[in-house]
C-alpha cells in the first residue's frame, strides 16, 4: 500500500479526497506518491513535498490514458517508481476535477487537474471583456471548480469602481469579484480565503493580464524562504514577467507552459499560458445549468420549449442583458460542435451548403 504522509503532501495541495484516490491505487512497496508540477515533452517534473525530480511515464500508463482519451496534466497525483535509478510514473490517481478545453478538431486538451478554485484574471485596462469572462466562468463551473474573478491593474485603471459594479451586475450573485494590484502584498491578503493548506488554484486568463505577476506575489514569501535555506525549491521558481505593450495597454505574454507553484500558507497555484480560444469541454445541458439566472427566468416563458430567440412572451429576453444572452447561445453552439463526431461535422457542412444554395437560388429568381 502507498505510504502517504498527509502533512508533507498537504504543502503541495493534497486534500482528503485526493488522498483517498491515491490510497486506492494498486501500488508496489517501491512506489511513492508525488504530484506533477510541470511537463516538458516526455519529461515531467514531479514533487514529493520535499524536492522535485525529473521523471517519465511508463509506456503502459500512456497507452491506458490514450485509450480513455485522457492525458497526464500538471496537478495530477501519481505513484512514482524507482527503476534502476530512474524515476518512472507508474500510476495516476483519478483526478477530482479537470480544467479542459476542446481543440478545433474536437480533441480534448487537459489544462490542469485537481483544481479547487479558478482565479479568472482580467485586466481593468483594454483587456476588459465580459463575454470572455462569462465563458471562463461557465467552463470552470461545469467542471465543478469554484470561480473567483480577479480584476488586475487596479493601480493604473481610472474607473475601477464602475467596472467592478459592471461585472457584478452582469454575473449571477455569489461569484466573488476582486479588484487588485498584482504587485502589491494586499493582493495576497485579499485572496487569503482561497489560499489555505491543501488548496490548489489555477490562474486562467488572456495573455498579458498579469497572471505571472500575481503568481510571483502569492509565492514570494515562500520563494524567499527557500532561497535562504535550501536549494531544493520545487519546480516553482519566480515567473518571468513582461512590461506593458505600447498601443493597447496590455502586458507582454511571458508564460509558455503550465506549472505548479507553492504558496507560503500551503496552497498551490497552477499558472497557465494565455488562452485565446476556449471551446467548452462539457455538454449542452451542463453548460446551460451554469447560467442559473437564465434557467430561473426560463420557468416563466410562455412556451415550455422556448429557445429565448424569437418566441413571444420570453421572460429570458425580457430580463437578461442581450449581450449575456447572445454569449449564452454561442456557448451552447460551441458545446454542440464539441460533441460532434467528424462525420457529424461533415454532414452539418453539407446541410448548410444546401441551405445557402437554396437561398441564393430564390434571390436570383426574385431578381428576374
Amino acid at each position: 500500500m502507498l505510504h502517504i504522509d498527509i502533512d508533507v503532501l498537504r504543502t503541495i495541495g493534497l486534500n482528503n479526497l485526493a488522498a483517498g484516490h491515491l490510497a486506492a491505487l494498486d501500488t508496489t512497496p517501491t512506489m511513492r506518491p508525488m504530484r506533477i508540477a510541470a511537463i516538458h515533452g516526455e519529461w515531467m517534473t514531479v514533487h514529493d513535498g520535499h524536492a522535485d525530480r525529473q521523471a517519465r511515464a511508463l509506456p503502459r500508463l500512456l497507452t491506458a490514458l490514450a485509450d480513455e482519451e485522457d492525458a497526464l496534466a500538471v496537478g495530477d497525483w501519481v505513484a512514482v517508481d524507482d527503476l534502476d535509478g530512474e524515476q518512472w510514473i507508474a500510476l495516476r490517481a483519478a483526478p477530482l476535477t479537470q480544467v479542459a478545453r476542446r481543440a478545433n478538431d474536437g480533441r480534448r486538451q487537459v489544462l490542469a487537474s485537481n483544481i479547487d478554485t479558478a482565479l479568472l484574471v482580467m485586466g481593468l485596462d483594454l483587456d476588459f471583456n465580459l463575454r470572455r469572462l462569462e465563458r471562463y466562468i461557465a467552463v470552470v463551473q461545469s467542471a465543478g471548480i469554484v470561480p473567483v474573478v480577479v480584476l488586475t491593474k487596479a493601480d493604473i485603471a481610472t474607473d475601477v469602481d464602475e467596472k467592478v459594479a459592471e461585472v457584478q451586475r452582469r454575473l449571477p450573485a455569489g461569484i466573488a469579484v476582486l479588484a487588485i494590484n498584482g504587485l502589491s502584498g494586499a493582493a495576497a491578503a485579499a485572496l487569503q480565503p482561497w489560499l489555505g493548506a491543501g488548496q490548489t488554484l489555477c490562474l486562467l486568463g488572456a495573455s498579458g493580464t498579469g497572471k505571472s505577476t500575481l503568481t510571483n506575489t502569492l509565492t514570494a514569501t515562500l520563494h524567499d524562504a527557500l532561497n535562504n535555506t535550501s536549494n531544493n525549491a520545487p519546480a516553482t521558481g519566480m515567473q518571468e514577467t513582461g512590461g506593458t505593450r505600447k498601443g493597447d495597454g496590455r502586458g507582454r505574454h511571458t508564460t509558455t507552459a503550465r506549472s505548479l507553484h507553492r504558496c507560503a500558507g500551503g496552497a498551490c497555484i497552477v499558472d497557465t499560458p494565455g488562452l485565446r480560444t476556449w471551446r467548452p469541454d462539457a455538454d449542452e445541458k451542463t453548460l446551460a445549468a451554469t447560467f442559473d439566472d437564465i434557467a430561473a427566468l426560463a420557468q416563466h416563458c410562455q412556451f415550455r420549449d422556448c429557445q429565448h430567440e424569437l418566441e413571444p412572451a420570453c421572460a429570458v429576453r425580457a430580463g437578461v442583458d442581450p449581450d449575456r444572452l447572445a454569449n449564452y447561445h454561442k456557448l451552447l453552439r460551441d458545446a454542440r460542435r464539441g460533441a460532434q463526431t467528424p462525420l457529424d461535422r461533415i454532414a452539418e457542412r453539407a446541410k448548410w451548403k444546401v441551405i445557402v444554395k437554396s437561398v441564393q437560388r430564390r434571390q436570383r429568381e426574385k431578381g428576374r
